[in-house]
């Protein structure tokens, strides 16, 4: 480990399949370290995955098999920008389509319960535009969205939509 910090997500049991996905899913991913347990734990037993070490889109992260105490919840998601319609739908369809499920501006949940928020980098641009009158129909339409569709926020944004 040569970082300074990197966020651990607690799992139950399951942080080496996450780990797998993640590695799978989103460009610069890596399971990069997965260490066993040296005895028994809450959560776990001698010789079971107890910490997975692995990147998603270059950031470092830390998988904590924990057990069933601590559930994820909404109160902390990831965000990751999308450059086009394309990245878009292949990660939000990945993460839903993979046990996850759907949730409204974007937000998805993995199978694990960790929430995502697969963010077009053109739905920022439309919420902080300096016209406030086009990021307010900006963001008047991303809230009537699951997936953003880009094509639906730069018309709002232009007061087409």
């Amino acid at each position: 480990m040569t970082h300074k910090i990197a966020p651990c997500v607690w799992y139950d049991g399951t942080a080496e399949d996450a780990a797998t996905f993640y590695a799978a899913t989103f460009p610069d991913s890596s399971v990069d370290a997965v260490h066993r347990a040296p005895l028994d734990v809450p959560g776990g037993t001698e010789g079971g995955v107890l910490m997975v070490e692995f990147t998603v889109c270059g950031m470092p992260f830390l998988g904590l098999n924990g057990g069933p105490l601590y559930p994820q919840t909404e109160a902390v998601s990831f965000q990751v920008y999308t450059d086009d319609q394309a990245e878009t739908d292949r990660l939000w369809n990945a993460i839903v389509g993979n046990g996850g499920a759907e949730s409204a501006c974007g937000w998805c949940k993995d199978r694990w319960g960790v929430s995502w928020q697969i963010t077009p980098r053109a739905l920022m641009a439309a919420t902080t535009n300096p016209d406030r009158a086009a990021a307010r129909r900006g963001m008047e339409a991303m809230m009537t969205m699951r997936k953003i569709d880009i094509a639906a926020i730069e018309a709002a944004v232009a007061g087409r939509g």
